[in-house]
């Protein structure tokens, strides 16, 4: 080789050495503020472009020696042996800083206005500005602008609102001002950028003639099942499509891959995005979709009814066994009359149905049924012809905070075996009643409010059970909770008022259990229990009802114990017409009538119960009522303790009545009660009161402390007393007058104020070893005192002596004047001997024309002849 000809190849070697390569100073002047990557280093945009597009990496070109490179032209055998020696790492320039382009680049970077760049970024895609905000810090901040990222985002998307999507089958709408992300627009951008778009007539926003953008990759279909089946044969992992604007009529879903199905539009989603179906149903979902996702989308089952083409089995969304499918955000509507607007069936059924709107189908709102589950949450039902939910044959659904209401017929029907967990749901103003178990169905419903249901609030018939806890079930048209043909649901802990009828009322055999629930203000009985109906009812409050308390009535039964039943306008608990509940440890009290009231065969057992301050007396017998009164408190009652009239019955024993304002017992009108071990005391009136013809056996009872008469007996009645303690009483101890009579066998009568066994004319007792003994005799002591009788008597009692009136001073038999008034007052005057009976005197109570000389100023005007007061009878209401 020449001398000349090497020396030109060294100096084009050396020219290699010194000029930058063209694909070096075109990659410098596309990113002039960029430090260029070493090989192999990547620099993340933060969005995802495709397969190999997500990062874009800028690699250096690995340069040699001009002796290597020499060798490598010339094919010198020193090119294989000899390592390339790596030239040392030369300083990075930013080409714009160089002659070469050096004003445009700075212009651009540093002089031109924000508002023309923000201008320009506009026309940008997606993909570009992740390029421009790499390039440097000015271009960064203008690229990631709110309100740019926003147009980009509502021109491809067309939400009002940012959508994120944190998870799978997770979207949400977010406020950008209210976010932790720093632009919401751009990061749900980049969540959702990997979507495939149904647009009709906008494919020109996501691809080019079929092919995709260079700043953007996106695809776009005109129909749905494009879309469905383009990801389906591309096997696209977890794809996503989003269905925008418009009306989608006739597509074909069957759903059977982990899709993610989701309307875009603006303003309310689901009401821009319609799928429509005429047979079939609208969608389905099935096996394979176990994590598919379904939102913001209306769906319509709208059949020809003019079709020969059954279609009670089609639906607008329907959900088969083996899958479970999320159901976002949709409003859901069939006018088919057959069938439900949504059906989910089959064992492995188990989708996620929230926030969506089931309204005004033309039958079944929601229809779970054949071992199907799946949650339900915050879905509003409403308007549907017949029921807003059914659940049947095992299926055992959760339901949550769903608000079902205004329905043709009943909100919530379990039957046939139907289970499910209803939880803080709000059920009101339905046809039927609010929540209706049939036929062996067992749902468990707790903390929803059951209100104004035009029929009922719940209503178990047929077999059926459940557990209702901790529900408010108030203000429905008829009954609260109505149980009925053999059912035994358990009622626990609920609040049942301000019903148009009754609290809780179980009839037809029904049975149940009642407890812990707080009942009020209900215009007929709190609870109503009739025909052959066998309920366990305990722990309640009844109280404040318009009617009565417990109403037990046509053979009805029941176990009723350690209730309080207070404050109602009736009775506190009536019993009637063959009925035989037994009640033990209840309080029943401060009614407005009587506390309990047996009548017209009215049987069962009172025991251990506290029965107090009543306006009428706590318990009434009456019409052969036949009840066991045992170990009861009964006291406080301003008509008396008991009252057994009108043929009335019982066995009354080991009972404490006392601090009543009239008599502790009162047996009248043909009654025949039989009295056993009782303590009568403290009555602010006699002890028992027997008259107008009333019987009774009283043994071994012991009566103390009665203002009035331990024992009253009058107008022609006839008991039997034996073996009872007759004492300390404030008056006799036992009268009998008015042409009674009475059998005394074994009684000792002792310590009373008047005497101990006082008869008035005309009575002849069977008397038979009674140990009368200790009486103070205070009304023989007055006499023999010359006394007036009025000053040991007041008007509040009636000591038993002669009788006397005055033809001159024109008295009657109502106006009695004592033997010592007649000897002094009346001394001279034209008088008559009338009876030895019971009375004050009238002359020392200062109601006559002349004044008492044994008595000072007169008192009180009142009448002498004594009765007990008359009891006012309860007028109830018969609720069929």
């Amino acid at each position: 080789m020449s001398a000349k000809s090497t020396r030109a190849t060294r100096l084009k070697a050396r020219n290699l050495r010194k000029r930058p390569t063209t694909r070096s100073l075109q990659r410098r002047r596309r990113f002039p503020d960029t430090e260029i990557a070493e090989e192999g280093e990547e620099l993340d945009l933060g969005l995802d472009e495709g397969d190999n597009t997500s990062k874009y990496c800028l690699r250096r070109r690995r340069t040699v020696s001009a002796d290597d490179a020499m060798r490598q032209r010339l094919g010198s055998p020193l090119a294989a042996a000899s390592p390339v020696r790596k030239r040392r790492k030369m300083p990075q320039v930013n080409p714009a800083l160089q002659p070469i382009g050096r004003i445009g680049a700075k212009y651009l970077q540093e002089d031109l206005p924000d508002e023309v760049l923000l201008k320009i970024f506009y026309n940008l895609q997606e993909f570009d500005l992740c390029r421009a905000a790499q390039v440097c810090r000015r271009f960064n901040i203008i690229a990631n602008d709110l309100e740019l990222w926003k147009t980009l985002y509502q021109d491809i998307f067309e939400y009002d609102l940012p959508l994120l999507h944190p998870e799978p089958r997770d979207f949400r709408f977010v406020q950008p001002d209210e976010c932790d992300v720093a632009n919401p627009w751009k990061e749900s951008f980049k969540q959702l950028c990997r979507g495939y778009h149904v647009r009709p007539g906008f494919s020109h926003l996501y691809q080019s003639r079929g092919k995709k953008l260079k700043g953007r990759n996106l695809m776009c279909f005109e129909s749905i099942e494009q879309a469905y089946n383009f990801v389906d044969t591309e096997d696209v992992e977890n794809p996503l499509i989003f269905v925008h604007s418009g009306t989608y009529q006739g597509e074909f879903l069957l759903i059977d891959t982990n899709v993610s199905i989701i309307g875009a539009a603006p303003g309310n989603v689901m009401d821009q995005v319609i799928i429509e179906r005429e047979s079939e149903s609208t969608i389905m979902f099935v096996e394979g979709a176990r994590t598919a996702y379904f939102g913001y989308v209306t769906l319509k089952f709208s059949p020809d009814i003019t079709s020969s083409v059954p279609h009670h089995r089609h639906y607008a969304l329907e959900i088969t066994e083996n899958c479970s499918p999320t159901i976002d955000h949709c409003r859901i509507r069939s006018t088919s009359v057959v069938g439900a607007a949504v059906c989910v069936s089959g064992a492995g059924s188990d989708p996620v149905i929230k926030h969506c709107l089931i309204k005004d189908c033309e039958n079944v709102g929601l229809y779970v049924t054949d071992y199907a589950q799946g949650v339900y949450e915050h879905n509003e039902i409403s308007g549907n012809a017949l029921a807003g939910i059914w659940v049947k044959n095992h299926a055992d659904p959760i339901m949550r905070h769903n608000h079902i209401h205004h329905g043709r017929d009943v909100g919530v029907f379990t039957f046939d075996n139907g289970l499910g967990y209803f939880d803080s749901c709000d059920i009101h103003n339905n046809r039927i009643a609010g929540f209706e178990v049939k036929a062996g169905a067992n749902p468990t419903v707790v903390n929803c409010e059951i209100h104004h249901g035009q029929t009922g609030g719940i209503y178990v018939h047929e077999n059926g059970r459940g557990q209702f806890i901790d529900n408010k079930i108030h203000s429905n048209n008829f009954a609260g909770v109505w149980i009925t043909s053999n059912s035994d649901p358990t009622i626990r802990k609920n609040e049942i008022y301000n019903g148009q009828q009754g609290g809780v009322y179980i009839f037809g055999d029904g049975r149940g259990l009642i407890e812990q629930n707080n009942i009020y203000g209900n215009a007929l009985a709190g609870i109503q229990i009739r025909t052959n109906s066998n309920p366990i009812v305990r722990h309640n409050k009844i109280h404040h009802g318009q009617h009565g308390g417990i109403y037990v009535h046509e053979k009805g039964k029941g176990l009723i114990e350690e209730n309080e039943v207070y404050s109602n306008t009736l009775a506190g608990v009536w019993i009637t017409t063959g009925s035989t509940p037994v009640l033990r440890r209840n309080r029943i009290h401060s009614g407005k009538q009587v506390g309990v009231y047996f009548y017209d065969n009215g049987h069962g057992v009172l025991e251990d119960n506290d029965i107090f301050n009543h306006l009428y007396s706590g318990v009434q017998i009456r019409t052969g009522s036949n009840p066991l009164i045992r170990k009861n408190k009964i006291w406080g009652g301003q008509n008396g303790g008991i009252l057994v009239y009108n043929s009335g019955l019982g066995l009354i024993e080991y009972n404490e009545i006392f601090d009543n304002a009239m008599a502790g017992i009162w047996i009248k009108t043909d009654s025949n009660p039989v009295l056993r071990h009782n303590k009568i005391h403290d009555g602010r009136d006699g002890g028992i009161c027997i008259f107008n013809g009333g019987k009774g056996v009283l043994e071994e009872n012991e009566i103390f402390r009665n203002a009035q008469a331990g024992v009253l007996i009058s107008t022609q009645s006839h008991p039997i007393l034996r073996r009872n303690r007759i004492y300390d009483g404030q008056a006799a101890g036992v009268e009998i007058t008015n042409n009674a009579t009475a059998s005394l066998e074994f009684n000792k009568i002792f310590n009373n104020k008047f005497g101990g066994l006082c008869l008035a004319s005309g009575v002849n007792p069977i008397l038979k070893d009674n140990i009368i003994t200790g009486n103070h005799n205070m009304v023989d002591r007055a006499v023999a005192a010359g006394q007036c009788l009025y000053k040991i008597s007041s008007y509040t009692s009636f000591p038993m002596h002669d009788f006397y009136r005055c033809r001159t001073c024109h008295t009657t038999e109502r106006n009695a004047i004592c033997v010592n008034c007649i000897k002094t007052c009346h001394a001279g005057h034209d008088v008559e001997f009338i009876r030895h009976d019971r009375f004050f005197c009238d002359c020392g109570a200062g109601t006559l024309s002349n004044q008492c000389r044994l008595q000072g100023e007169p008192t009180q005007d009142t009448d002498t002849l004594y009765d007990s007061a008359a009891p006012i009878e309860s007028h109830t209401l018969r609720v069929n």
